[in-house]
């Protein structure tokens, strides 16, 4: 039959195109349909290939135990086993443990112990925005497990999980994978669809990897390298001096000390220690002994009273400038606002659609990562939004947030750039405030205060409350500043700058090597 439909050659053929029915299968949404990946799919299947299920033994997801019972499931790096999200996976099949999470034992070998991953295992990421089907492979020795979002494959040989890593973390295997996700703004891949990928077997792309994963290594110890001596550079310049056993390892235990001698209120230890016991702890660090009146009126918080967070604390006070508190240089302060669910159609008059930063965007490195595929619109009150009153070199505050091994407190500054590509706000998480330019320089304040983040300042600035870390912005807010003239500020900020510029240079690299060798892998596998 003769086709009686034509579509405008000014439409895009990949958004808007004809099916005839007999080509419809059991998916009825048009994305799967899309001509180029129904061409891409013919030419892989040209290839004779095997089916992801051909390799697998055995698989299975986890699951998220609840962060409100962390106590219960949860464990410090030192003593826990790494609980993999979808952030842990890489393109580069290797997995990266920056931002990694820890569970007990109880919680691994229990509620979890269907989920366990070790060496050789393929992890797969199923269900989230961005990149779909992006595959690592568990290294020699390692023991962990995952959540929900990722499932483990028992392929039964190393070589087998790298082989097929490297082919879903390629474009083509991304579009493959992406044709077969279902769900709107989570996409997801269950396991029918996801065992039903095609998958060409071909060991050069294992070698075009390995170049890049070398490549992407080297790149990133020269970042890293780079990124590492901001805070030396900066506490330096000026002339503060920290004490030994700034970065804390590990919470101090305390008792109050009355004047008489006698031990008052033990506060975290469970049962009373014999002095000889007690001085051996104090010797180890991990108990100290502090007067009543000197904890009176305050948090009873053994960091807060230690001997490390007072050394350090005064550190701040250098003497080779002057100082203010941060708050008496804040000339506009303001808590952001969540705002309303985003829809296609509401009332604009009443509403701003704003990119509204939350701690996610904070990037610990950098400053805000905003990309496209994780980035959250919301409808804010026009009023709301107006008291925002959001302007270029603004400061953001992470004050509610924080995990087991990173302090809330994290700060980003608002570039000219962000300002003018988007409508911005910031969730109710997050706290702003405006520097008197006129009296200190705003990119000498952030870099000051990331500085001071990275040295644990704000670990003695927090209150927890049902597993969510809350910075205490009375406390922050009178941090000390040095003050050096202006045009040293600026001198400060703009070599910084240009650190994170070299930095940032280099991932860009890495991005680009990556990309190459995903079309070298397409050439081999293709033509």
């Amino acid at each position: 039959m003769t086709n009686l439909y034509a579509i405008s050659p000014k439409l895009n053929p990949s958004k808007v195109f004809i099916l005839q029915k007999s080509e419809l299968e059991k998916r009825l949404d048009p994305f799967y349909y899309v001509p180029e990946l129904l061409e891409l799919e013919k030419k892989v299947l040209a290839k004779k290939p095997q089916k992801l299920r051909h390799y697998v033994k055995n698989i299975a997801s986890g699951a998220t135990p609840k962060t409100t019972e962390s106590e219960k499931y949860y464990a410090e790096k030192e003593n826990g086993i790494p609980f993999l999200r979808v952030q842990n996976l890489s393109p580069t099949g290797v997995l990266e443990f920056d931002d990694c999470k820890y569970i007990n034992e109880e919680t691994h070998n229990g509620m979890l112990k269907r989920s366990q991953v070790s060496e050789g295992d393929l992890l797969v990421k199923i269900t989230g925005v961005g990149r779909m089907a992006v595959a690592s492979v568990v290294p020699e020795g390692f023991e962990g497990n995952i959540n929900q979002h990722v499932c483990v494959i028992k392929t039964g040989s190393k070589k087998i999980s790298e082989t097929l890593a490297a082919f879903l973390n390629s474009d083509i295997g991304e579009k493959l994978a992406s044709r077969r996700s279902t769900g709107g703004t989570r996409p997801a891949l269950d396991y029918p669809a996801l065992l039903s990928m095609p998958i060409i077997e071909d060991q050069r792309i294992l070698q075009i990897t390995a170049k890049a994963i070398e490549q992407k290594q080297q790149n990133d110890a020269e970042a890293e390298k780079l990124l590492a001596s901001i805070d030396d550079y900066l506490l330096k310049e000026l002339g503060i001096t920290l004490p030994k056993g700034t970065y804390y390892t590990q919470e101090s235990d305390f008792v109050a000390h009355d004047k008489s001698g006698e031990y008052g209120h033990h506060i975290f230890l469970q049962e009373k220690f014999k002095l000889e016991e007690q001085n051996k702890l104090v010797q180890k660090g991990r108990i100290f002994i502090t007067y009543l009146n000197e904890i009176t009126g305050t948090r009873f918080d053994p960091k807060l009273h230690s001997e490390q967070t007072k050394a350090l604390l005064e550190s701040l006070y250098s003497e080779k400038f002057k100082y203010k508190k941060l708050k008496s240089v804040v000339i506009h302060s303001c808590s952001g606002d969540w705002g309303n669910d985003d829809k296609d159609s509401f009332d604009n008059e009443a509403f701003v659609r704003c990119l509204v930063i939350r701690a996610t965007e904070f990037d610990n490195k950098f400053n805000l990562n905003v990309d496209g595929c994780r980035a959250k619109y919301r409808l804010i009150n026009k009023q709301k939004y107006n008291s925002l009153d959001i302007q270029t070199n603004d400061l953001l505050i992470e004050k509610s947030g924080g995990s087991e091994n990173q302090p809330v407190g994290r700060i980003a500054i608002l570039t000219e750039e962000l300002i003018q590509n988007y409508n911005l706000g910031f969730s109710n998480f997050v706290h702003k405030i405006r520097i008197d330019n006129k009296t200190v320089c705003p990119e000498y304040v952030f870099n000051y205060l990331k500085t001071l983040h990275n040295i644990k300042i704000t670990d003695v600035m927090q209150s927890q409350t049902n597993g969510i870390r809350n910075l205490i912005l009375s406390e922050y807010l009178n941090l000390p500043i040095p003050i050096p003239p202006l045009t040293k500020q600026k001198e400060i900020a703009d070599h910084i700058t240009a650190i994170r510029q070299q930095a940032q240079q280099l991932k860009d690299q890495t991005k680009e090597a990556l990309a190459q060798a995903s079309r070298e892998i397409e050439r081999i596998l293709l033509g």
